[in-house]
């Protein structure tokens, strides 16, 4: 078997990892994702003495709600950043995946189904071009996806030439309303599953560990008996499913689909994956930081709103959380 490592506290990709059967302790451990882990608990019992509102239960049903969206395309894009790679074009593919969804459905009468399928490969069609340019035509990933982001706008705005479209099943709009068991909707269990199946196959699948040896030194990774454009390929295509399913559920919350949709998006799937303590350079991180991040931004948006905090100010503080984490990983990784 070949070996390569990974940076980050990762499990490392060797012969004795390959035998070795994860114990409950090292599934349950959070390394690397400590000070994201604390930096949300402190912000919690700060926004909790703040507000009379925030500890409420329906509050944090509110937050689960918010960050659904967000939560599913921080997934996507913490597997490119685990490359090395960067995708901007992920706001956009979620507009053309919702506008693909609405004129499939409502527009050519087809049923559901179909149209979520055919929202999804629109998504991963996309991807899959991004990645092969990145591969293939070697375009760097920054120009690739910068691109891909004015091409996907561009479609879904051709799609009904830049109207939004309404008119869906009731049942769709009421999976994003309805709580089963008091607490539940269906938009947030799909987030759900989705962090699951991520950690599982980020942690503990030999794929996974893959990203990791390709984002600490993709010609070793190569040389290794890695098929890094391959890999490559599935994780842009993959990045750009997970925002089509995000655009699907988006859809599902607003009862309707518009192609300015989505604008700016990307910004904040990267910043969810920053401050979980990826590093931008590929190679350490994970999911289990993602998703905190994303925490933070819901709970740090749902705080500023109920602390009437001017929407002008919360950019600038969100910006300012953003910097603070590259400065914290940028002084760990000097430290080591």
């Amino acid at each position: 078997m070949n070996k390569y490592a990974m940076r980050g506290g990762e499990p490392s990709m060797t012969q004795a990892t390959a035998t070795h059967k994860p114990r409950i302790a090292e599934m349950l451990s959070l390394s690397g994702t400590t000070g994201p882990l604390i930096g949300l608990i402190l912000l919690c019992a700060f926004l909790g003495v703040a507000t009379d509102s925030f500890l409420s239960f329906r509050n944090f049903l509110n937050i689960a709600d918010q960050i659904t969206v967000l939560g599913i395309m921080a997934v996507g894009m913490t597997f490119v950043i685990l490359i090395g790679g960067i995708d901007l074009s992920v706001g956009s593919v979620l507009a053309l995946a919702m506008m693909v969804l609405g004129y499939l459905n409502v527009e050519a009468g087809m049923p559901m189904s179909i149209a979520i399928a055919g929202a999804l490969a629109a998504a991963a069609v996309a991807g899959a071009i991004s990645g092969l340019l990145i591969t293939e035509f070697r375009v760097p990933a920054f120009i690739a996806t910068l691109a891909m982001m004015s091409i996907a706008r561009g479609v879904a705005n051709m799609i009904t030439n830049g109207s939004q479209i309404i008119g869906f099943p009731a049942w769709f709009n009421m999976s994003a309303i309805i709580r089963y068991g008091g607490f539940l909707t269906l938009t947030v269990a799909v987030m759900l599953i989705v962090f699951a199946v991520a950690f599982i196959f980020q942690r503990y699948r030999e794929g996974g560990r893959k990203l990791y040896a390709i984002g600490g030194n993709p010609e070793v990774a190569r040389l290794a008996g890695i098929n890094v454009k391959r890999m490559t390929v599935l994780v842009y295509t993959a990045s750009a499913l997970l925002s089509g399913l995000a655009g699907v559920l988006l859809a599902a919350r607003l009862d309707s689909v518009q192609p300015s949709s989505g604008v700016a998006y990307e910004l904040d799937a990267i910043a969810a994956v920053v401050i979980g303590g990826t590093s931008l350079s590929g190679g350490s991180g994970g999911v289990i930081g993602t998703i905190i991040g994303v925490l933070i931004i819901g709970v740090l948006r749902n705080g500023l709103n109920l602390l009437s905090v001017s929407p002008f100010l919360q950019a600038v503080i969100i910006g300012l959380v953003i910097v603070l984490a590259v400065a914290a990983e940028t002084f760990k990784q000097r430290g080591k």
